[in-house]
């Protein structure tokens, strides 16, 4: 049961104490303070205000079995009462450790066998920066240092992940990016493929990152990384030729494929890994959230074998956190994974609740303010546009219509993602079709209410 607390002096305490990530501070502290989130049950959250809200968006895409699983609770306390703590550096590792790093290689089918952790998904891109210089500067390519991403494209926001992601908004806090990150294109069909066929738009996306290797040149190229599904993007799934040449050209040109599985991964997209999905085998994978169901933070990176066989070559790694390894983390994960095998949800995904969302989602294409709905397993969006023909947007530009359509859902009891003028959504993967219809349902009813105050707009 929730505790009685004092919400209006923890809006307070938040003003005066508490900056919340990625958030305008003067905003919250204009609003009175932040949302007092007090509890969660299944796929609901619950708020200081009394309101229950359908979530959406599983956390920050992540809480993949729901929420108040004593038995993740349970496992947490075991740990913490056997081995609360003790770090990876000393030439030490503890069970729970390293019997997750087995098990994550198992879920790879042993093809990436080898598993560093770490605490977030930024982190585990850092790790990835770092060691894939580091094994070009063994393999005698010390000028293999350049990595390729995408534009609108979400890798964190260190230093490292801000730079290999393609948000522009985001560079400037830093002076980022860092030398060494290229960008080209994304695969956007809706905002900037209209006029091509899905076939026609995927290779010429996977055409921009070939040209962008050769202008670069190829010997100093290192690595492609890309999510399978950009999430934080906007929910951007690409044509389905998209990803197996961007694989083809990462081998013609001997460059590393890394696929950033830190939404996608562990049955988001109907497989647990997005890019079983996309049908590639990349070199190298980030993973977090949906690892431990964002119960405790943890993160992974998986490694080839070709790879780590190289990086023994040349002693010590010197890299690494705190929190690497980290116990409790792992137990937690490692059940957690238990827990999705146990009741299907991968299976569930892929048969049952992602097609019922497809399904869900078609129905409001024939809104007059909805420009596409698309989803793939339990990931969707909707684009709202002022004309459906040409996908104009509400004002003659991105960013008035999500925001204000995301704020009545959130009124309307469901918790979605407002990017750009995208309603996007990832529920965690325990929801039933009923809810689904509810969420869908908010929605409608959501973009009803908006509709005069956008068509003032224009």
């Amino acid at each position: 049961m929730p505790r009685n607390y004092d919400i209006a002096e923890l809006r307070r305490l938040d003003v005066a104490h508490h900056l919340p990530a990625q958030a305008d501070w003067q905003e919250i502290e204009n609003l009175g303070g932040s949302r007092i989130i007090t509890h969660a049950d299944g796929c609901y959250i619950h708020d200081g205000d009394g309101n229950r809200i359908l979530d959406g968006m599983a956390g920050l895409w992540c809480v993949n079995v729901g929420y108040g699983r004593d038995e993740l609770a349970d496992v947490a306390r075991e740990q913490m009462l056997e081995l609360p703590y003790y770090n990876s550096f000393f030439k030490t590792a503890n069970p729970p450790t390293v019997l997750l790093a087995h098990k994550i290689a198992s879920l790879t089918q042993f093809r990436l066998p080898h598993v560093f952790f770490n605490s977030s998904g930024s982190e585990a891109n850092d790790t990835i920066f770092r060691l894939v210089r580091q094994y070009w500067k063994l393999r005698g390519e010390p000028k293999r240092k350049t990595f390729i991403s995408r534009w609108n494209a979400y890798h964190g926001s260190t230093v490292a992940g801000v730079s290999l992601g393609g948000m522009k908004a985001m560079h400037p806090i830093g002076d980022l990016p860092i030398p060494g990150v290229e960008h080209v294109r994304q695969p956007y069909q809706f905002n900037e493929g209209r006029d091509m066929t899905p076939e026609a738009f995927g290779t010429a996306c996977a055409e921009a990152i070939e040209s962008r290797i050769l202008e670069v040149g190829p010997e100093n190229v290192a690595a492609f990384i890309g999510e399978p599904v950009q999430g934080a993007g906007g929910v951007i799934i690409p044509p389905a030729n998209y990803w197996p040449q961007v694989e083809a050209i990462c081998r013609k040109y001997g460059i590393l494929l890394i696929c950033d599985e830190v939404i996608c991964g562990f049955g988001r997209t109907g497989s647990m890994w997005g890019h079983e999905t996309m049908g590639v085998k990349p070199d190298i994978i980030a993973m977090a959230k949906g690892l431990s169901s964002g119960y405790l933070p943890i993160s992974a990176v998986a490694v080839s074998e070709e790879i780590v066989k190289v990086m023994k070559t040349g002693g010590d790694f010197v890299h690494g956190y705190t929190y690497s390894g980290h116990p409790v983390s792992a137990a937690v994960a490692i059940r957690n994974l238990e827990i999705m095998e146990r009741e299907g949800l991968v299976d569930k995904v892929r048969n049952e609740t992602g097609p019922h969302l497809a399904k869900c989602l078609a129905s409001l294409n024939d809104h007059p303010l909805v420009g596409e709905a698309r989803s793939i397993g339990l990931l969707g969006a909707v684009e709202i546009v002022a004309d459906k023909t040409s996908g104009a947007r509400f004002g003659g530009k991105e960013g008035t219509a999500g925001p204000m359509v995301r704020d009545i859902c959130i009124r309307n009891g469901l918790m979605v993602r407002g990017i750009r003028d995208s309603i996007v959504m990832c529920p965690p993967l325990v929801i039933s079709c009923e809810q689904i219809d509810d969420m869908i349902g908010i929605i409608r009813r959501s973009l009803d209410e908006a509709m005069p105050a956008l068509k003032a707009i224009g």
